[in-house]
């Protein structure tokens, strides 16, 4: 995987010993379900990276994109949000590009949000294959933009 350098900005490097420590602190009733989630997401696609962002672990595309500004965001696909003690989101930062029918995304936020929320391990497990296909449908908008 290329590496972000001053000759290469179009990438980003992944940092997944910050989520490890995070991971290894996080004290949430879910930590297991949030666990399950992160591997399912980083198995989605080989060119997702992770890091600490917004307090929380975020996962983003690692591959070369077009310049953009980076208050947009526009290379992050999903970040949890673990606030509530009851669950663990996935807040999808441009979520409705990508026109999810599997019921996985929910809101319909005016800035392009949409959240998946897990409450349980069986909810991850009956909605795994619809948290890949998004972060694959996702990437795939990549190239159409």
């Amino acid at each position: 995987m290329p590496q972000k350098t001053k000759a290469n900005p179009s990438t980003k490097a992944p940092t997944p010993e910050q989520v490890d420590t995070f991971m290894r602190a996080l004290q949430h009733t879910l930590k297991n379900v949030v666990e399950e989630l992160r591997a399912i997401i980083l198995s989605a696609h080989s060119a997702i990276g992770e890091e600490i962002k917004w307090n929380a672990p975020a996962f983003f595309y690692t591959g070369a994109m077009p310049e953009f500004d980076p208050k947009l965001h526009k290379r992050h696909i999903v970040v949890f949000n673990l606030f509530k003690k009851d669950s663990a989101r996935l807040v999808f930062l441009s979520g409705a590009r990508i026109g999810d029918s599997s019921g996985l995304l929910t809101g319909n936020y005016s800035d392009g949000r949409r959240l998946a929320e897990f409450s349980g391990m069986e909810q991850v497990q009956s909605r795994k294959a619809s948290l890949k296909a998004a972060i694959r449908k996702w990437i795939a908008t990549i190239d159409k933009e």
